[in-house]
């Protein structure tokens, strides 16, 4: 009797090893790309001794590989021109003449590719951490089925709650700021036993974390945003995922990680240098480079490798996914020099190859000029390197504007970090594509940064909105967000904004309880930001600036028809500008607008400012 039993187990469990498959990755696919293939990755026990059949017009197997694992199988596809959107069926013969069935989709395109639009000049973008903006539906705020089962507003470092309705139900606000793009910290599954609230660790590239949501909210936010005139914009991570995700259970090849042996058994956790110049120098030590790319962020962060062709081509095929499921506006790439670089240049190629039209931003955190260069499409780097990226960030003038306002004037310090630091973009292909910024997620506060000092945040706001420049403004600035008590802090950088929760005494949104300070900020942002939206000269004009005198600098951004003038003045005492000097802007005798005050004014050989801070004028009163 035990022998009959014991056969009938063993028959139950050959047959049902293979009774699923546990996904196929992307989950669906569409017509009409100008890259006609497509790889899947199918995951389920046992799927890598199956051969694959696909019966449907239009598409034919080029190619299937098994992996090092027996759990996966990868099936390239190849999906010609003509093939109609649709439901098949793929079929895996098993041994033993078995078959599973699993059926897929090819879906129509929404947009032409062209109709993909990314981010240029023309926007300014709103980073939000979205756990910490606004709690829109609570009952997504714990999932005991996740391992991070605890929320607490008190814990700098745990969940609050914060979601993508709460995004959502803040559009209005958002528009009526003035801002045109949002970009959100990663909202893909976060699945960590702690510090999940972040995004960045993530543990499953095509789910989103529910407590931040399902894929249909985040649809629906990308589709209102739209509606409102706004771009989505999405934050990936190429470089590495979670220790919690999926595939680290079994690893479909011995080469999916890097260092992935050592890392993986804990005999020795080889972590990155963070030596980002290996990626230029001439000189570098192959063993410099290779810890710089191939060592991991921290345990907690699995460095993926990149070289590996079935890791590259998921996580390109991952990125057009999400392009097509949310009609981006464009994307933000975490940890741009930290991947394989001949990877990055692949990806970002492929992604503007099929949306001409698009953007990405890459993140150099370098305060030198030379390395921010080298990743922007166009740069004649002496390698031989060709990023196919549009859009890089300007750490370098950051810090040149926070050090401008911070220093005291004298010839080498003070506002002339701002005038020299605006004379490097010489050596940019295209200055206007490079995104510029107070502060992110990462760094202090700018208020914090600026000791506190109102009126050098109006100052430092002004000059990085009026640059030629793509801007990006952090949640919760145009409300003097600040982490003074803490500096360096992330979980206090990413703190609640007022407002965002129901019980909240202070609300953000609405202005109530806000302090005068608060208020002001909030206003001339607002103003200045609206003003912004329909400057074609701010957007796309030319630039002339003049080098600091006395305390006080001059930026003009001009078209034909419209000149924008920003001085910043740092002097105390009432002070007397003599305007001859800057004739060639050809202002004399023209009425301007005070962009903030809408005072007017006529240009004549002399301005008088009363007090310390930013004046912003405009040639168009109208």
């Amino acid at each position: 009797m035990k022998r009959i039993l014991f056969i009938t187990l063993l028959i139950f469990f050959e047959v049902n090893i293979h009774a699923q498959i546990e996904r196929v990755e992307p989950p669906n696919w569409w017509v009409g790309f100008k890259d006609t293939s497509l790889q899947l990755l199918v995951k389920g026990n046992g799927i890598g001794n199956a051969i694959p059949h696909i019966d449907y017009d239009g598409i034919t197997i080029q190619k299937v590989s098994k992996a090092k694992s027996p759990n996966y199988l990868f099936i390239d596809l190849l999906i010609d021109k003509g093939t109609k959107p649709g439901k098949f069926v793929i079929k895996f013969d098993l041994k033993k003449k078995r078959t599973l069935k699993y059926e897929y989709e090819l879906k129509q395109r929404l947009l032409s590719a062209e109709e993909y639009v990314g981010f240029d000049s023309s926007d300014v973008i709103y980073l939000i951490t979205p756990d910490r903006f606004a709690n829109g539906n609570p009952s997504n705020d714990i999932n005991k089925n996740l391992k991070e089962e605890t929320i607490n507003r008190a814990d700098d470092y745990g969940r609050h709650g914060g979601d993508i309705k709460g995004i959502t139900q803040h559009i209005d606000y958002i528009k009526n700021m003035g801002f045109t793009a949002v970009w959100p910290t990663p909202l893909l599954m976060n699945d960590m036993p702690n510090s999940s609230y972040h995004g960045y660790a993530i543990t499953d590239f095509y789910e989103v974390d529910p407590r931040f949501g399902t894929l249909d909210e985040y649809i629906e936010l990308s589709s209102k945003l739209k509606q409102q005139g706004l771009k989505l914009i999405m934050d990936m991570v190429a470089n590495h995922c979670g220790s919690e995700h999926w595939w680290m259970k079994d690893l479909p090849f011995d080469d999916w990680l890097n260092y992935q042996k050592l890392n993986n058994s804990q005999e020795k956790l080889i972590t990155s240098n963070h030596r980002r110049t290996t990626n230029q120098d001439l000189y570098a030590s192959k063993k410099d480079s290779e810890l710089m790319t191939q060592g991991w962020f921290v345990s907690a962060m699995p460095d993926l490798n990149q070289r590996n062709p079935f890791m590259a081509n998921y996580l390109i095929q991952n990125s057009i996914w999400w392009i097509e499921t949310l009609q981006l506006g464009g994307i933000r790439q975490d940890t741009y020099p930290y991947p394989d670089k001949d990877f990055m240049s692949d990806w970002a190629g492929v992604i503007m190859n099929e949306y001409p039209n698009f953007n990405i931003v890459g993140e150099e955190w370098s305060y030198n000029p030379l390395l921010v260069g080298y990743w922007q499409q166009g740069t004649h780097n002496k390698d031989g390197y060709v990023s196919n990226l549009k859009t890089t960030m300007d750490f370098p003038m950051q810090q040149g504007v926070v050090d401008a306002l911070n220093e005291p004037e004298s010839w080498a310090t003070g506002l002339v970090k701002i005038y020299e630091g605006l004379a490097n973009d010489f050596y940019y292909p295209n200055p206007e594509s490079i995104l510029i910024f107070g502060d992110n997620h990462d760094m202090d506060r700018v208020y914090t940064q600026l000791k506190k000092d109102l009126t050098n945040m109006q100052m430092a706001m002004s000059f990085y909105l009026l640059a030629p420049r793509i801007p990006q403004v952090y949640y919760g600035t145009e409300i003097l967000k600040e982490n003074s008590a803490k500096r360096g802090d992330h979980g206090l950088i990413r703190s609640d904004f007022p407002g965002g929760w129901a019980d909240d005494a202070i609300n953000g949104f609405t202005g109530e309880g806000l302090s005068n300070e608060q208020l002001q900020m909030q206003s001339f942002l607002r103003k200045l930001l609206n003003y912004r939206k329909n400057s074609e000269a701010i957007h796309h004009g030319k630039t002339i600036h003049f080098a600091p005198q006395n305390g006080i600098y001059l930026l003009s951004r001009f078209t034909e028809n419209e000149q924008v003038i920003l001085f910043l003045n740092k002097n105390e005492n009432p002070a007397e500008l003599d305007l001859n000097r800057f004739e060639e802007l050809g202002l004399s005798g023209k009425k301007l607008l005070n962009i903030i005050t809408n005072d007017e004014l006529i240009w004549n050989d002399k301005l008088t400012f009363t007090q310390r801070g930013a004046v912003l004028l405009t040639t168009k009163t109208k």
